[in-house]
């Protein structure tokens, strides 16, 4: 048989293979000349026994390989070769499957429809506020280390389940329970996944914590009912102060742009009235100047200007100089009264 096709370069298998072919080398001599039949029968059995010792380490495996009970080497996947039982075993841990860990609920039938039971004694916690949680959360893991994983833990699913319920219980009492039902969510799996790897490396059990995912967080059933309520009045209360800042937020621009409308308004008014003003006064300060230079003329202009302003909105009635005295009869003068004639002498 040719056992070129199974040799590694891993030095520990290659001892193993050198031993079997000296065995081989050996039994060929001993039946050299003459083969008896009970010998015909041990070389079938010892060659049957040889065949035993080949495997096959699949894609997603590595091979573990054991001489009595103790660890030797690993093995890549691929077709291999160990010394055959009782001298040497092999393991075939998958190291790319991803294994997972119910916590606080147990899974009874995948569906569809899914069916789940509660398990109140791993799910119940206490939180840094001294109130109760009611907390559902799945853990899924692979294998980092194989000879890890295979020899320094003896119960991997239980000490993964056992470590998981300590991470989180120590995370959940360091929160509050209104972080842990709202906000922080995301930073509770992130904190409980970075512990139960610390503690998963401190045993060496050769294991990469994947994701640790809160499936349900609520407050136990006894006082749900209670904290609905107060959830609503807090949902209630942001309500009310996001329509208290909108409504702050409307009405402080148009107050601040009706302010300064008024502002501008008073502004120019204010310039208007002191141009004027100077105007006026400028005026005033040219006449002045002008009266000055000549009193009697300047006088007599801001006579008849004066008189050209208030003629004009006057009512006029003439009276004839022959009248004399004769102006009683007719009065009223601003009604409009027919003009009586003079009597005749």
């Amino acid at each position: 048989m040719d056992w070129d096709q199974f040799k590694g370069t891993d030095h520990q298998q290659s001892e193993g293979f050198q031993q079997v072919e000296d065995a081989i080398r050996q039994v060929r001599q001993k039946m050299k000349g003459r083969i008896p039949g009970g010998w015909i029968i041990l070389i079938i059995l010892l060659v049957i026994w040889m065949a035993s010792g080949i495997y096959i380490v699949a894609p997603d495996e590595v091979g573990v390989v054991k001489r009595f009970g103790e660890y030797i080497y690993t093995t890549k996947p691929g077709p291999h070769f160990h010394i055959p039982y009782p001298v040497e075993t092999v393991l075939k841990p998958k190291v790319t499957e991803v294994k997972r860990i119910e916590i606080g609920f147990r899974t009874i039938d995948p569906g569809p429809p899914a069916r789940y039971r509660s398990v109140p004694k791993e799910s119940l916690m206490l939180t840094g506020d001294e109130n109760i949680v009611d907390m559902d959360l799945i853990v899924q893991y692979k294998v980092k280390d194989p000879v890890d994983y295979l020899f320094n833990v003896y119960n991997i699913p239980k000490t993964v389940k056992d470590a998981t319920e300590a991470a989180i219980r120590e995370i959940v009492g360091k929160n509050n329970i209104d972080e842990i039902l709202t906000t922080g969510k995301y930073q509770v799996q992130q904190d409980a996944k970075k512990l139960l790897q610390a503690i998963l490396d401190k045993y060496k059990a050769g294991i990469l914590v994947v994701a640790v995912q809160l499936q349900d967080v609520h407050p136990p059933e006894q006082v749900m009912q209670a904290f609905k309520d107060v959830a609503s009045a807090k949902e209630d209360k942001i309500k009310y102060i996001n329509e208290a800042q909108g409504y702050r937020n409307d009405i402080i621009p148009k107050a601040k742009g009706q302010a300064e409308k008024i502002l501008n308004e008073a502004q120019a008014y204010l310039k208007s009235k002191v141009a004027k003003a100077q105007g006026d006064a400028n005026r005033f300060l040219q006449v002045y100047e002008q009266y000055k230079s000549a009193k009697d003329i300047t006088r007599k202009r801001l006579y008849i200007e004066t008189m050209e302003k208030v003629l004009p909105k006057a009512k006029k009635i003439v009276v004839d100089p022959k009248l004399g005295g004769k102006v009683l009869p007719l009065l009223p003068l601003d009604q409009g009264s027919p003009v009586l004639k003079p009597p005749r002498s």
